[in-house]
């Protein structure tokens, strides 16, 4: 009789602990995070509204500062330090969502597309980035805004690895008024949800509440 009430304490002592660890598991799901990738001649604080309103939700933020950030070095060697400063924050497996500004949206790209990057990333959003080149990479001479160059090498490359992104979910929010992104036509890629918002100039994109408030609900689909 003793040792069937010690078998039954015991076997109710497993399945309670075993109860214990599933509801644990349940109850605390996975921070999401969410890399913001800077362009030409910023240091990501162009992200200060978003990354707040993510923030309130419940992502993790991180927002790397590329070096360097004028294209100096190329686009590739930007995508380089964005996978070295992502695998450093992250680890190199853990999923992560990249929301992308202007010069960032094509860095990203490359990291995406050429440095294994999609293999672990739930979603890519650029905003204002220039996939098709603009005419204002004509008036600055460094080897990365060269690349942002209509009919460039780089960008040529960066459409025959398209396919690398599989079925990442893409958007691409653009402005008519842009005056940095020329034409500004040049944001509308055909593997992205292409959105047009009419804000006045480029930069005033990531501070417009319509395109925020979107881009945070495509993060928490």
């Amino acid at each position: 009789m003793r040792h069937l009430l010690y078998s039954l304490l015991g076997g109710l002592s497993f399945a309670s602990s075993s109860c214990a660890e599933q509801v644990a598991s349940t109850q605390i799901p996975p921070t999401p995070r969410v890399v913001l990738v800077h362009g030409f001649l910023e240091t990501g604080s162009n992200f200060n509204t978003l990354k707040k309103r993510l923030e309130k939700r419940g992502f993790e933020c991180y927002a790397p500062k590329l070096l360097h950030n004028d294209g100096r070095g190329g686009l590739e060697n930007l995508a380089i330090h964005l996978k070295r400063d992502i695998d450093q924050k992250f680890g190199d497996k853990e999923p992560i969502s990249i929301v992308a500004f202007s010069m960032g949206g094509l860095v990203s790209r490359y990291y995406l597309q050429n440095l294994g990057g999609a293999k672990r990333c739930k979603n890519f959003i650029t905003v204002a980035s220039p996939h098709n080149g603009t005419k204002a990479a004509w008036l600055y001479p460094s080897k990365g805004v060269k690349q942002m160059r209509s009919g460039s090498e780089f960008l040529a490359n960066l459409d025959l690895t398209e396919s690398q992104l599989s079925d990442i979910p893409v958007t691409s929010y653009r402005t008519r008024w842009d005056l940095i992104i020329l034409p500004s036509t040049s944001s509308i890629w055909s593997r992205a949800e292409n959105l047009e918002h009419p804000s006045l100039l480029h930069p005033l994109l990531l501070h417009s509440n319509h395109v925020l408030k979107d881009v945070e609900k495509r993060l928490l689909d």
